[in-house]
């Protein structure tokens, strides 16, 4: 069971802007299941991407006019600020609107991994984000199919500074056993360092990560996982180290399963 604050990272809860919910209405309702859930903090982080081109005023707009929503139905969740950034779209965002969308204001940005089978070169990419004072959280790695086919290009990212946010429902197969099997090998390897939502809707694609995590057998991560991390993440301050938990995960010779020459397909499953 979660015991602090819980922090969730990647939603799309924004109403009208993405592929998230079309109406305000579909965004409250996606915020009081999360609120249900025990979620009291939660990061709005629409696409920015060919598909949704949103920025920041657009953004912006949207969070006031849930934000006003939420106070006239007396929901308490904290909502803020963020976007899910596409690797192609960085070039066409100006400069000085970069900073506006990182998580909650803070320094970190979330990417989305990306869905092709060779992917783009991330460390450039990341390389010249650093440069300018950026953090780098990069979403849902466990379907990236690059990562699959070369999960030593995701230790190296790591490596550099990178931190990565798996799925919730990806730990308990709701997008495929591969891609399950691979998210929990990034966590016992200790490349997973926050577990979001990745929420689009209430029913479809649902908030939820306490219930994941217990299914997972992941409940002595959960609160650095859901917590602990993901506030140091918003507040721009140390990441705090990882708990033990090899004894709840068999962390225990796995922490370099890719030399052994493994890899997995991976579907391209979006979003």
């Amino acid at each position: 069971m979660l015991q602090s604050t819980v922090i969730d990272l990647h939603c799309h809860v924004l109403p009208g802007i993405d592929d998230g919910p079309e109406t305000i209405e579909g965004s409250v309702a996606l915020a009081r299941a999360a609120a249900n859930l025990g979620v009291r903090t939660l990061v709005a982080t629409p696409h920015v991407s060919p598909r949704f081109p949103n920025r920041p005023e657009k953004i912006l707009g949207a969070l006031e006019q849930l934000r006003a929503r939420l106070a006239t139905e007396e929901l308490a969740l904290d909502v803020r600020s963020g976007a899910e950034i596409a690797l192609g779209q960085l070039t066409e965002i100006e400069p000085t609107e970069l900073p506006r969308l990182c998580l909650g204001g803070g320094p970190w940005l979330l990417l989305e991994s990306p869905f092709n089978a060779t992917g783009p070169k991330l460390e450039p990419v990341v390389q010249g984000l650093h440069t300018r004072g950026f953090r780098i959280l990069l979403a849902h790695p466990e379907r990236c199919p690059a990562f699959h086919h070369d999960p030593a290009a995701l230790q190296s990212l790591v490596q550099n500074g990178v931190l990565t946010s798996i799925t919730a429902g990806a730990l308990v197969g709701r997008f495929g056993g591969r891609i399950r099997e691979f998210a929990l090998q990034l966590i016992r390897a200790g490349m997973a360092h926050s577990v979001a939502s990745d929420a689009h809707d209430r029913a479809q694609r649902p908030p939820g990560m306490a219930s994941e995590l217990q299914q997972a057998g992941l409940n002595r991560l959960a609160d650095w996982l859901t917590c602990e991390v993901p506030a140091a993440i918003l507040a721009g301050t140390e990441i705090p180290p990882r708990p033990e938990a090899s004894s709840a995960i068999g962390v225990s010779g796995h922490r370099a399963w890719w030399r052994r020459g493994r890899s997995l397909r991976v579907s391209s499953r979006r979003s």
